[in-house]
């Protein structure tokens, strides 16, 4: 594991939240200080590789560790928290364990997958339930007494429906059968082709057909389709619908399965689609959840998962809770 700790190395820990589409590093000071920071495209095992992963994680490290000025002698740090998509079996965070622990980054290691670190991040203690919704969906849960419930994410073959990739699909799907009348009229008709400036949904279609467009321009789609419904149109409306059924019933399954439903329990609601969809879709989700655990407390993250990782990484290194309370506090979304 290299020569042993510096001085510098035991005071800091590296925090890692890697999910589909992006991912953040953070180094941390043992008092809770955010020292430096990187960001970088998705570099979840799932989608390209271990080897590929642990590449793109480590550069990202050094240029967080250059950033906090510190050197880049192995170890460089106390403890390292890496919590990433695609960490979905046991076996899954073996693999990329082993790959980390090899580069020697710090004398500790923990990884586990990303939508723990959004529950640590968005909850007082760690426990209860969060869902993400990102390029994906997923929900996680830990009780008081260590219990945890999680799904696998691997799409439609686990189950999966409402990841902001998904809903920019429906979006994309309702507008072609209603341009070429298969389907209802809606507004997302002339939203869509207006979102790609094209004279039609069939020019929008053609485009991603030829790869003119990129299949990634989908997600894009996700936040017009909210735009939509919110201005009344009822086959959006239908969509959102159904994506807010989705998200309450990860939050409900996992509150049965692990005996909160009598409790108080957090839950936290994080990811790019969940953090953007406005008040009104909050509120609905809200309002399922409590049926099914009145006592509740429904909350959107406030400051980004990688400060979850960083506050795993705290807890396992000792810091005192002023640190942890620190950190949130200077890195709370405004």
């Amino acid at each position: 594991m290299g020569g042993g700790m510096t001085a510098g190395s035991r005071d800091v820990v590296v925090a890692i939240d890697g999910g589909n589409s992006k991912t953040d590093v953070l180094i941390v000071s043992r008092d809770g200080r955010v020292l430096g920071r990187s960001r970088g495209p998705g570099a979840s095992p799932q989608n390209i590789g271990v080897d590929a992963s642990v590449r793109a994680l480590e550069e990202l490290v050094l240029e967080a560790l250059r950033g906090a000025g510190l050197p880049d002698e192995r170890p460089f740090a106390a403890h390292t928290s890496a919590y990433l998509a695609g960490l979905d079996f046991p076996q899954e965070e073996a693999i990329l364990h082993a790959a980390l622990a090899a580069r020697g980054w710090s004398e500790t290691l923990i990884v586990g997958n990303d939508t723990l670190a959004l529950l640590r991040a968005g909850s007082s203690d760690g426990t209860g339930v969060a869902v993400v919704c990102g390029a994906g969906i997923n929900g996680a849960g830990v009780s008081a007494d260590g219990r945890e419930h999680r799904f696998p994410a691997l799409g439609k073959i686990s189950g999966d429906w409402g990841g902001g990739y998904r809903l920019g699909e429906e979006a994309l799907w309702w507008a072609v059968r209603a341009e070429d009348g298969r389907g209802p009229g809606t507004a997302l008709r002339t939203a869509v082709a207006a979102h790609f400036q094209a004279s039609s949904v069939l020019e929008v279609v053609q485009r991603l057909h030829f790869e003119e467009l990129h299949s990634d321009a989908i997600h894009g789609l996700c936040p017009l389709l909210f735009a939509v419904a919110a201005g009344g149109d009822e086959v959006a409306q239908e969509v959102v619908g159904r994506f807010v059924e989705e998200v309450a019933v990860l939050v409900a399954v996992i509150l049965r399965r692990l005996e909160l439903t009598e409790e108080a329990p957090e839950v936290v609601l994080g990811g790019g689609v969940l953090t953007g969809v406005g008040a009104q879709v909050i509120a609905e989700i809200e309002r399922r959840c409590l049926k099914v655990a009145p006592r509740a407390a429904i909350r959107v993250v406030d400051v980004a998962p990688v400060v979850g990782a960083a506050l795993f990484a705290l807890d396992t290194i000792g810091a005192p809770d002023t640190a942890k309370a620190a950190l949130k506090a200077a890195t709370r979304r405004v």
